[in-house]
């Protein structure tokens, strides 16, 4: 502490401090957020200029744009692979798992 600050002032500027923290914090979400949206425009509008060619020589209509990456596991997504091993393959493969593991 500051000798010559008194305590009121030193609350005063851990609490501007703080205000200042979370303001930076949203403006860098609602930034980030924004250019997310932009972007996505953007994909549909040169979506819907790429398909809508005029003229008899017209594109299908566009795929509809997903908001996120659907599951790839369970029974929507592709069945789940298996192989085995032979003990040679095995080996080889502990041995790179030790290799990797070693240089971290």
């Amino acid at each position: 502490m500051l000798p010559s600050v008194s305590i009121l002032q030193q609350i005063g500027l851990g609490v501007l401090l703080a205000v200042a923290v979370l303001w930076v914090v949203g403006i860098v979400r609602l930034l980030r957020n924004g250019r997310y949206e932009a972007a996505m425009r953007r994909d549909r509008r040169e979506m819907r200029m790429r398909y809508a060619a005029p003229g008899p020589e017209r594109l299908p209509e566009p795929p509809e744009l997903l908001g996120s990456v659907p599951r790839q596991t369970g029974p929507a997504g592709p069945p789940a692979e298996c192989v085995e091993l032979s003990a040679a393959e095995r080996e080889a493969f502990e041995e790179l798992v030790r290799q990797l593991t070693s240089r971290s």
